[in-house]
């Protein structure tokens, strides 16, 4: 049974914002075939007024950031890349719609970020990625995780 909760303390005596979990016996319990389900309950206000609460200017922000990936291999290194920029303090927003390469970088302009970090499965299995800025002028250069923390911290 997997359930989840996510709560602060920022809401007074509404800590809940979001949660959900498993429902596999509740179909069954109402009559219906034994039906495997799960499902969430997110309370949007609540959302908001924490939001509000936590630097809400924040959410204007644009990130430095767009993860474009397209491949089984390079979207498994792509979850790795951002979660490394994300532990760099570098904001970051990771493509989860699918797409053409061409679309996805049609986002990423859109997005306003600064780079984006294009990744392929070719460039996946040689644990690089390739770094593009979309603000600047400069090369696509391709380089290592490392490389790209780098480069993009300089900026």
């Amino acid at each position: 049974c997997t359930v989840f909760e996510w709560v602060t303390d920022r809401l007074g005596a509404q800590a809940t914002v979001c949660a959900g979990g498993r429902y596999d016996g509740l179909v069954e319990q109402f009559g219906g075939k034994a039906t495997p389900a799960c499902g969430f309950a997110l309370g949007v206000e609540r959302l908001l007024a924490l939001l509000e609460r936590n630097d809400a200017h924040a959410a204007g922000e644009l990130p430095d950031v767009y993860i474009v990936h397209q491949g089984d291999v390079a979207d498994a290194f792509a979850w790795e890349i951002a979660h490394a920029l994300r532990s760099a303090n570098i904001k970051t927003v990771f493509h989860c719609g699918g797409g053409t390469f061409k679309a996805q970088m049609k986002k990423a302009d859109v997005s306003g970020a600064r780079y984006a970090v294009i990744i392929g499965d070719r460039e996946a299995q040689d644990k690089q990625a390739s770094l593009k800025p979309l603000r600047h002028p400069g090369d696509q250069s391709m380089m290592t995780l490392e490389q790209v923390i780098g480069t993009i911290k300089q900026q």
